[in-house]
């Protein structure tokens, strides 16, 4: 009787999820309107279908009430994001000016709300401004989680969301928090994420381009997600300007939310520039954006000032999982272009909107592996690995081995796959380390676009997106037979 009780309350939020998720198909109707658009029967199909849907859900289990287990909210964020996934395709799929199957509706949708980036149209600037509109918004509400803005609300049902919260964000210390209070944690995280997505409009309109473009293009850069509103992408525009504030808004979405919370309440930089990941992380960045913008200039592709606005820029948008591109990427050398891809799995830091492993595992990886190095040469001596002067666990050390390996162990598993789909092993790698990392740009027969792909390989693809946004442990766990056996 408990886990029947348990089980309607996964399906109750379920369904207030879901209607809270429809609600937002109306704001690209209202940008449609806006624009003097007259087929926006997509965006009110769906909204009308999904809140529908979710009223009948959450109405028929409004009478069941349990606590979630961490089991519970997990299988709510798998659910969910499945269901958000196929949601956010549906106006793709009904709008008859794309003209798109399930499939590619399906990719797009997942590409946009996973915020990989990866898109099928290959007619993107003569797209309809509600459809663009949409594309970026589908990237801002799946940078944070539309989970996590949920949680500001769950309250209200009487149903605490801290499982929820655990299975959502990102990164090995998911039980930190903000504030006490789980909602008040949520309502900062979308604060602090929207003020950066204001900001960002308003750098992009100064750097040159209109209100529409430089909104989309914040909601794309803010979430990190790399949709943008012209086929060429950022190229579009030739634009020093635009590509720095691109890259410099790729960096500060690529820094822990917390650390941001800490800093407009301290009023000091020092708590970030005191954080270990980020040092770590800036140290890899500098690093990479410094190789790309020697190798574009040493190959005479570009001249001084050109190798490093589009070298900063590129290497920081492909590392940080955006997927903005200009100046002809990916169709450079093959070290800085396998040097990029090969960033892309770093990503940024936990607790931001980037893909990837992110920076604080790997610098759990390399202190631990010193340690073991360590322990080679002294087998008597007890060492203990610290970030930041802080003990980490052997459950967290446990869990970053285990999710670098199933990581490694999905990206070659994507890649083979792709290869029997009927890909070059080069085109399958790109792709794969595009999707897994939600990043976007592919290679080989995908650099311009994902379009060209048969429905086997944008199928997988879909299911890598999901992989690397949920960081896979959550998909991993609902589908173990451990799972279901208790």
């Amino acid at each position: 009787m408990l886990r029947r009780a348990r089980f309607y309350t996964v399906l109750h939020l379920c369904g207030f999820l879901i209607i809270i998720y429809s609600l937002s198909m109306l704001v690209p109707a209202l940008m449609g309107l806006l624009y003097g658009e007259s087929d926006l029967y997509a965006f009110l199909k769906t909204f009308a279908g999904a809140f529908s849907c979710g009223l009948l859900l959450w109405g028929g289990t409004s009478r069941f009430r349990g606590d979630l287990k961490t089991r519970d909210g997990f299988l709510v964020v798998v659910l969910f994001w499945c269901v958000f996934s196929s949601v956010s395709a549906l106006p793709f799929w009904f709008d008859q000016r794309l003209q798109l199957s399930v499939t590619d509706a399906l990719f797009e949708g997942i590409s946009g709300i996973t915020t990989t980036g990866a898109s099928i149209l290959d007619n993107i600037d003569d797209q309809p401004k509600s459809i663009l509109y949409y594309r970026a918004q589908l990237n801002f509400l799946g940078g944070l989680g539309i989970i996590v803005l949920a949680i500001a609300i769950l309250p209200m049902l009487g149903i605490g969301g801290a499982k929820l919260y655990q299975g959502e964000l990102p990164g090995p210390l998911k039980e930190e928090r903000l504030t006490p209070r789980l909602a008040d944690t949520a309502k900062h995280l979308w604060m602090i994420y929207s003020g950066l997505a204001l900001a960002g409009t308003l750098a992009f309109r100064l750097a040159g381009m209109d209100w529409f473009d430089a909104l989309c293009h914040s909601l794309s850069t803010v979430s990190l997600g790399g949709f943008s509103t012209h086929g060429d992408s950022l190229g579009y525009y030739h634009s020093d300007a635009i590509e720095c504030v691109a890259g410099v808004f790729s960096i500060l979405a690529a820094v822990n939310f917390a650390l941001y919370f800490v800093v407009l309440r301290r009023r000091s930089l020092l708590p970030i520039l005191r954080d270990a990941e980020f040092r770590f992380f800036a140290l890899i960045v500098t690093l990479v954006v410094g190789y790309t913008c020697f190798s574009l200039y040493h190959s005479g592709l570009f001249n001084g000032r050109e190798a490093l606005v589009h070298g900063f820029f590129q290497a920081v948008s492909v590392m940080t999982d955006n997927g903005l591109g200009s100046a002809g990427f990916p169709d450079w050398s093959q070290d800085t272009v396998l040097l990029l891809f090969g960033a892309s799995f770093f990503g940024g830091c936990v607790g931001s909107t980037c893909g990837g492993i992110k920076a604080l595992r790997f610098l759990i990886l390399r202190r631990q592996s010193s340690h073991e190095i360590r322990q080679l040469i002294h087998p008597g001596a007890v060492y203990v690995a610290k970030v930041g002067g802080r003990a980490i666990s052997e459950r967290v050390i446990k869990s970053v081995w285990g999710l670098f390996f199933l990581y490694i162990f999905f990206t070659c598993l994507f890649t083979w796959a792709l290869v029997v789909a009927g890909n070059d092993v080069m085109t399958a790698f790109g792709t794969v380390a595009a999707c897994i990392n939600n990043m976007g740009i592919g290679y080989g027969a995908t650099a311009a676009g994902f379009g060209g792909l048969n429905d086997v390989s944008k199928w997988l693809m879909c299911a890598a997106m999901l992989f690397g946004r949920l960081e896979i442990f959550p998909l991993i766990v609902v589908f173990s037979r451990t799972f279901w056996r208790y």
